[in-house]
């Protein structure tokens, strides 16, 4: 084997291997990134839905005391 054929075959074996080892550590996060980005989605419409609770039953309650109010006049 020429010493050019034999530089040949390591440098494409050596960027092959750099360049799969490159993609292969780009996609490692990516589940991570996804999970946390749920994350604060759901605590997003978890604080939503608590401020729309937390109206509902204020309004609840004044309606309530307010109707108490009447049958007791």
């Amino acid at each position: 084997m020429s010493d050019l054929a034999l530089f040949a075959y390591v440098w494409q074996m050596t960027a092959r291997a750099a360049l799969v080892h490159r993609v292969a550590r780009n996609e490692r996060g990516e589940g991570v990134i996804s999970a946390a980005i749920a994350v604060l989605v759901m605590a997003f419409l978890g604080v939503l839905m608590w401020q729309i609770l937390k109206g509902v039953l204020t309004n609840a309650g004044s309606k309530a005391d307010s109707q108490v109010g009447q049958v007791g006049s």
